[in-house]
């Protein structure tokens, strides 16, 4: 296929598709799928090799969010059943972290619901960071707190972290429809304060909320432009409770044509697999491997994931291998224009050489009708790890 041939050889000298050849992705049938996973998993096996990053979600607080996007289990007003709680205590969040340490992940993603941080949120995040780091010597850090005011990056710079994530979710002209308690604007703001502050920039998209290809598209393109190191890849959990709970519009086989389009957008970049992997692509997640190169380990900040082993054993089954510690992430050519970032040999902190997350809250047309085989069975509330008395799944 042409198409797929011209994109190989873009993505290989980190040159952008054009919108036509992004959207001929996702337009791409399901006889032809295999071609576009093999065509852009060149891409990222050029650039990542077979190694695969593991993440691990720290929900710091839980629930409670004065916040409305609709997509959200956390937001205001949701009726969704699940765990509700305030600040983990530093010796909390840092032995919830060490779990996901344990079980292979190089990086942790402190998450806390709320429209930003306070000064004393910050206070409170900074102390949690050292306690991690000081427990954890090699281990990343990224914070997720919402919207940042000026000066709060550097401070959780200087306290150690590494990056810090804050995703546009889907594109400038349709986010209005799904949240209105902030804007668009906003969220960009807060991702080019962390690029300021020497912070490696996370930021991605959730698919399934019932957007256009146009949207998917032009969220990933903004996201280029944004630059970040880490691209989150979420597919919307449609939790009971919520205003989504039934856009049930993705497939596995939608779902990588996704992951496909944004490798080819994104060639050079850490696209990571975010929540939703379990409910949407299911037993086709061994493939997302050849077009991600990270995902999250083990559970997600409101929902459960799959056994932490048995991500593990997808790894291993699928051909790849987890990435270590000393290992860095990116090529070498991200690392030299950043100074350093996020996912450096060593474990050192950004900023001083100088992602997430998860991550995992009248719509756009969308472009394929809601999937049959739907498995709403497969979604579930977070019942163990941080905020509970139960071991995490790590």
């Amino acid at each position: 296929m042409d198409l797929l041939n011209t994109l190989v050889d873009k993505g290989l000298r980190r040159e952008s598709p054009t919108r036509e050849e992004a959207l001929a992705v996702l337009a791409t049938s399901d006889d032809d799928l295999l071609d576009v996973v093999a065509a852009a998993g060149k891409v990222r096996r050029h650039w990542f090799g077979r190694r695969v990053k593991l993440n691990y979600l720290v929900n710091l607080k839980s629930g409670l969010c004065p916040e409305d996007c609709s997509y959200c289990s956390q937001r205001l007003g949701s009726k969704a059943g699940i765990l509700k709680y305030t600040w983990l205590k530093p010796g909390e969040a840092s032995e919830a972290a060490a779990a996901g340490v344990a079980g292979g992940a190089k990086r942790v993603c402190l998450v806390a619901s709320g429209r930003g941080p306070t000064e004393r949120d910050v206070d409170r995040v900074s102390e949690t960071i050292r306690t991690i780091k000081e427990q954890n010597e090699d281990v990343e850090v990224c914070a997720c707190l919402g919207l940042l005011s000026d000066g709060q990056a550097e401070r959780l710079r200087e306290a150690g972290a590494d990056a810090y994530n804050h995703n546009l979710n889907t594109s400038e002209s349709t986010y209005g429809d799904i949240t209105t308690t902030h804007t668009y604007a906003d969220r960009v703001d807060t991702v080019n304060k962390a690029h300021a502050a020497g912070l490696s920039a996370c930021s991605g998209l959730i698919a399934g909320m019932g957007e256009s290809d146009e949207d998917l598209v032009d969220v990933v393109f903004s996201l280029r432009e944004l630059d970040p190191d880490s691209v989150p890849v979420n597919f919307l959990i449609p939790f009971e409770g919520t205003p989504l709970a039934k856009e049930w519009n993705l497939t596995p086989q939608r779902c990588l044509r996704i992951l496909a389009m944004v490798r080819f957008v994104c060639p050079d970049v850490e696209v990571r697999i975010a929540g939703g992997r379990e409910v949407h692509l299911r037993t086709m997640q061994p493939l997302a491997l050849h077009l991600a190169n990270s995902i999250f380990l083990g559970d997600y900040l409101t929902s459960e994931g799959q056994a932490g082993k048995a991500d593990l054993d997808m790894i291993a089954d699928a051909g790849f291998e987890v990435e270590g510690a000393g290992e860095t992430t990116l090529p070498e050519h991200r690392v030299a224009d950043r100074g350093g970032c996020g996912s450096h040999e060593g474990g050192g902190a950004c900023g001083s050489a100088p992602a997430e997350d998860g991550g995992t809250c009248g719509s756009a047309p969308v472009t394929e009708a809601p999937a049959d085989g739907a498995r709403t069975d497969l979604v579930t509330v977070r019942r163990r790890g941080a905020g509970t008395d139960l071991a995490p799944n790590a």
